[in-house]
């Protein structure tokens, strides 16, 4: 009979998560996993196989996190251009408060366009945001407003990455009014 499990694989890989956007991906060894987790290296894996498949699967985690936050967001904003703003915004917080953190999500997305699998979440992740966008922007059937807002809301948290004064949050709030302004 197998032993019961001390941690569920969710909660070990919210840790590998951790580690990953705390050290880059490259950090989430079968070592340091064991050290953030009190499991053995052999435990690990046992679960997982290779670290690649460890850090897949703590990636299709974070997507999975990721979607249900998106979902959350697209529920509760208004269909305006408002709403529009405020679903971007309220994605923006995840991507940290400093350059250092920025760049560390950086190298996680670089796991994941490196990944057919990964690549392909990002894809839907992409075509939600933008059918939710084009709700909001009265968009649908006409210009693709959604992918264009969707286009400029990646280059406002790469140039707030170059030069991060206030919060990344409030950054994208003024540049994506900016960005509607210009489009009106």
């Amino acid at each position: 009979m197998p032993r019961p499990r001390t941690l569920s694989d969710e909660q070990l890989l919210d840790m590998v998560l951790g580690l990953v956007h705390a050290e880059g991906p490259d950090a989430a060894s079968f070592g340091a996993v064991a050290k953030i987790s009190g499991l053995s290296g052999s435990t690990l894996v046992q679960r997982f196989g290779t670290k690649a498949a460890m850090l897949r699967a703590c990636l299709l985690r974070a997507w999975d996190r990721l979607d249900m936050k998106t979902e959350r967001l697209i529920q509760s904003v208004p269909e305006t251009p408002e709403g529009a703003i405020d679903l971007l915004a309220g994605l923006s917080k995840d991507y940290g408060e400093d350059a250092a953190s920025y760049a560390e999500g950086l190298l996680v997305l670089r796991e994941d366009l490196r990944d057919p699998t990964l690549r392909a979440r990002g894809a839907a992740w992409g075509k939600t945001l933008t059918e939710a966008l084009d709700g909001c922007l009265g968009a649908e059937g006409k210009a693709p407003l959604g992918r264009l807002m969707l286009s400029q809301w990646q280059g406002c948290l790469l140039w707030w990455g170059f030069k991060p004064q206030g919060s990344v949050e409030d950054y994208v709030r003024d540049e994506l009014r900016r960005f509607l302004q210009a489009v009106a």
